[in-house]
């Protein structure tokens, strides 16, 4: 048993508080997914398995379609700013508040509070989407048991600021590398010099024309920058070696192959020695023509936007499942000593899911 229970009787913003005084930084997190673990296990209307420190709970209605709600457990860590405090203005300030345990919060809400949902529900909850992608625990899931994330949408409770955000951005990171030969500055002539031999890279990039697909409605921005350059060993010799990594940001509709072979191609009239990929990870299709993503915004309200950046919502894409990312938390204050959430964009979260999944 949890040496500290979850309460889903609480309303959301104060479970929220419970979860900030819960510390669970990157790769410390067992001891609340044993608890959400626990509080789940209480509910008869779910099954629920666990992998490693990943919490998966299902309801098994038989509906026609079935959702996923997901969260990550960890936070970055504390800086000085646990435990959580509610000020006069309805504000709850804490490590982890805004990204992303108000939205855990409200994941645990619905699923302790919505036994008979219109649709079927999964419910994960994941550890070290803070750190490298390679610990990230819906990735882990995702590659072990696949099985248990089938679903026709998915909801990813990211800080949104109460905004739905469809799909994301893939992101690709190369290093490109150029070759020159050493020499003393005085005899500059008697090298080559590599920097100078990166400027054709540069004027390509500062060149650059972003693409703005629509997809699905939302116009996405495409971007291509150098990211870091360097360069040189010393202010009295001709650099016989330079670096300069490249960040592409490409829209959804392109794949993992094409953004590659787009970047490959952009560089393809560069003198490079070397070029080599030291990043990337796809994006997700915003998914908002399907049934159950329409009834999802006209449950939520608002104006849909593309979101700018890379959340795990491209997992699910992966998998087939279109998704997008809405949750209470304002996404400018995550990380920040200050983070901190206004308790009514929690409630608000909390009854705009709950009337998408009761109408």
């Amino acid at each position: 048993m949890s040496e500290t229970p979850l309460d889903l009787t609480l309303d959301a913003p104060a479970l929220t508080a419970q979860l900030v005084d819960f510390p669970s930084v990157s790769g410390t997190e067992k001891p609340l997914a044993d608890a959400v673990e626990e509080a789940l296990r209480a509910l008869p209307h779910l099954t629920v398995d666990r992998f490693g420190n990943n919490v998966v709970a299902r309801t098994h209605l038989g509906r026609a379609e079935r959702v996923v709600l997901a969260g990550h457990l960890d936070t970055v860590p504390i800086a000085d700013n646990v435990p959580s405090r509610l000020d006069e203005n309805g504000v709850l300030w804490g490590c982890g508040s805004c990204d992303m345990k108000s939205g855990v919060a409200v994941q645990l809400r619905i699923a302790a509070t919505v036994p008979e949902p219109n649709r079927d529900l999964t419910f994960v909850f994941y550890d070290n989407e803070e750190v490298a992608a390679e610990l990230n625990g819906l990735k882990h899931v995702s590659e072990a048991h696949p099985d248990w994330l089938t679903a026709d949408f998915a909801v990813l409770l990211e800080s949104s600021d109460g905004e739905v955000e469809g799909g994301c951005q893939g992101t690709l990171r190369v290093i490109l590398r150029t070759k020159g030969e050493r020499s003393h500055s005085a005899r500059a002539w008697m090298g080559s010099n590599a920097i100078h031999s990166a400027a054709p890279i540069l004027a390509k990039l500062a060149a650059y024309e972003p693409r703005k697909p629509v997809i699905d409605g939302l116009e996405f921005h495409e971007g291509l920058n150098a990211v870091r350059i360097e360069g040189g060993v010393a202010n009295n010799v001709i650099p016989d070696a330079c670096t300069v990594v490249v960040n592409f940001r490409y829209a959804p509709d392109r794949s993992e192959e094409q953004a590659l072979a787009y970047v490959k191609e952009f560089f393809a009239d560069c003198d490079i020695e070397e070029f080599v990929v030291d990043d990337h990870t796809g994006g997700a299709l915003p998914g908002l023509s399907h049934p159950a993503a329409a009834a999802f915004m006209a449950a939520v309200g608002g104006e849909a936007r593309p979101k700018f950046g890379w959340t795990d919502v491209s997992r699910f894409s992966a998998l087939g499942v279109p998704a997008v990312n809405y949750g209470p938390g304002n996404p400018l204050l995550a990380h920040k000593r200050d983070e901190r959430v206004e308790i009514t964009r929690i409630s608000q979260t909390e009854e705009r899911l709950r009337s998408w999944l009761t109408a």
